[in-house]
């Protein structure tokens, strides 16, 4: 085994700056053939190891890249990373540092050279043509500059001191593995509500669940459908296809896609075609972000923006909602993050009816529960979507035309509708075609929701507020309007508030009808 080291930041450094903006080390060698690699001090011919050495200071760039020049005949690479983690004072952030690596087609922003990204999650991933650790893309090692990338998430004051070690083993590659994918269709119930759960993470990121443990909690939780949303890797698509199809619990429609985790703000692309690779390599002044929405449409996907004011680093949205085909507006277990992004969200729908826009250009909401591991539990919260089928293009149809409502659990379910003087009727994310001034009746039928409250709420507010409902949980709530007083409604299902004025906790929400011509 040979021994390697490189001090400080490496030789040949070269800072990228704008939307890729980056560190380049010094680059690590390898003997060219096997036989060489008998030369070494081990004299064995075995694997061969390069230690690097670095310390990164505060205000480093995003990315860090290590050139790995790779021989041929290298059958696998292997790669372990530490890094120190000093005590800092209260209110500073300490050390954090990602990692992945691409292949000898470059790092350029949107290309091929994906193989891998692990976040935080890992301390080491192997990558050969037959398998890789999960996070990791299989497939042959071939001959070329491979780079690490080194994600300084923070950095404490004393800077990040890290210590990566690389690993080739020279032999023949093993047979490739072909993926498979899981179909685009399951068996539904022709046009029905299916509930689903679309940002779920497993053990291809920084969950811990394998995909055979969520789709059962999924079943469990009475889901039709999930999206696979691992952070900055397509990896576990490969992975899903012997969840799905016909189960004692019903079939399972299992979607495509990525969670787009950038120090922004992160992303959902929802549904995409199987093997998308979205980069996440971009802030928000880089003006990049534009360019991956339309890849996650053009890979038939739903672009959905995640945890919008989430408070941890880097989770807050700051990209804008131009691009945003829908956006997950309750995320787990409902807290205050979530309160503000249904605020925001409803000041969205305002804006749109008062632009002139309504029905005809707004962003539906949606929930997920961002599921990690035990205890989290999947489904908590669900988006209930009308679609025609069970299927991957019907979901996302039903999603993007705001069809679609959220409930706390499979528990609870909703009707809501709006019917004019002739009998006009309108249900989730339609329009009620009516004059300002004739009568509209909103209704909405409720099950699953002991002790809560409903309470309509229109771009001019909360316009109405029902009694508790009864401890069996179900109710039917009425309410009078026109449509010039109310240019849209949405329900509202809420817990009994805690204490004080403040509303309670979500059991349910819908999105709106929108009413007038």
């Amino acid at each position: 085994m040979c021994e390697d080291e490189h001090h400080g930041v490496g030789r040949r450094a070269l800072f990228v700056t704008g939307a890729a903006a980056a560190l380049t080390l010094g680059s690590v060698s390898f003997p060219s053939e096997a036989a060489d690699a008998a030369d070494g001090p081990s004299g064995s011919g075995g694997p061969v190891t390069r230690t690097v050495r670095g310390t990164l200071p505060t205000g480093s760039p995003d990315f860090v890249y290590l050139p790995v020049e790779v021989p041929s005949g290298v059958r696998e690479i292997k790669v372990a990373y530490t890094y120190e983690r000093p005590t800092v004072p209260a209110g500073t952030a300490g050390n954090a540092l990602d990692i992945g690596i691409f292949d000898q087609h470059g790092t350029e922003l949107g290309g091929r050279g994906f193989r891998g990204w692990s976040g935080g999650a890992r301390t080491e991933f192997f990558i050969r043509a037959d398998d890789a650790t999960p996070g990791y893309v299989p497939g042959p090692v071939r001959e070329g500059t491979w780079h690490i990338a080194l994600g300084p998430y923070t950095v404490a004051p004393q800077g990040l001191a890290y210590e990566v070690t690389v690993t080739l083993t020279y032999g023949e590659p093993g047979e490739a593995v072909k993926p498979v994918y899981p179909p685009s269709r399951a068996k539904g119930r022709g046009r029905a509500w299916y509930r689903g759960d679309c940002h779920l993470h497993s053990w291809y990121s920084d969950g811990r669940r394998t995909p055979a443990e969520i789709a059962a909690l999924a079943r469990g939780a009475g889901l039709d459908f999930i999206n696979s949303s691992d952070h900055n890797t397509h990896s576990a698509h490969a992975h899903w296809a012997d969840q799905a199809g016909p189960h004692p619990d019903g079939e399972l429609l299992i979607l495509l896609g990525e969670e787009v985790t950038t120090r922004n703000g992160h992303v959902v692309a929802l549904g995409t075609d199987p093997g998308t690779f979205v980069d996440w390599r971009y802030r928000a002044r880089d003006n990049r972000f534009g360019k991956y929405a339309r890849r996650i449409r053009q890979a038939g996907g739903l672009v959905v923006p995640a945890h919008p004011h989430a408070t941890c680093v880097g989770c807050n949205w700051k990209f804008g909602f131009g691009e945003a085909d829908a956006v997950e507006v309750w995320n787990g277990a409902y807290g205050p993050d979530d309160e503000v992004s249904l605020a925001d969200w409803d000041s969205m729908l305002v804006a749109s009816v008062r632009e002139g826009r309504g029905s005809r250009d707004w962003i539906p909401a949606m929930g997920n529960s961002d599921a990690h591991r035990d205890p989290d539990p999947v489904g908590t919260p669900q988006t209930v979507v009308l679609a025609d089928e069970l299927s991957r293009e019907a979901i996302q149809e039903g999603i993007r035309a705001g069809r679609s409502y959220v409930a706390e659990s499979k528990a609870v379910s909703l009707s809501f509708s709006a019917t004019g003087p002739k009998g006009e009727h309108a249900g989730i994310g339609g329009r009620l075609k009516v004059d300002g001034d004739d009568p509209v009746t909103v209704r909405l039928e409720v099950s699953g929701a002991p002790r809560c409250t409903v309470r309509f709420v229109t771009d001019q507010g909360v316009l109405h507020t029902s009694a508790v409902l009864p401890v069996a949980g179900s109710g039917t709530v009425e309410w009078r309007t026109t449509a010039q007083y109310a240019a849209y409604v949405r329900a509202e299902v809420r817990h009994e508030a805690a204490a004080g004025p403040l509303p309670g906790a979500l059991a349910a929400f819908t999105n709106p009808i929108f009413l007038g011509r």
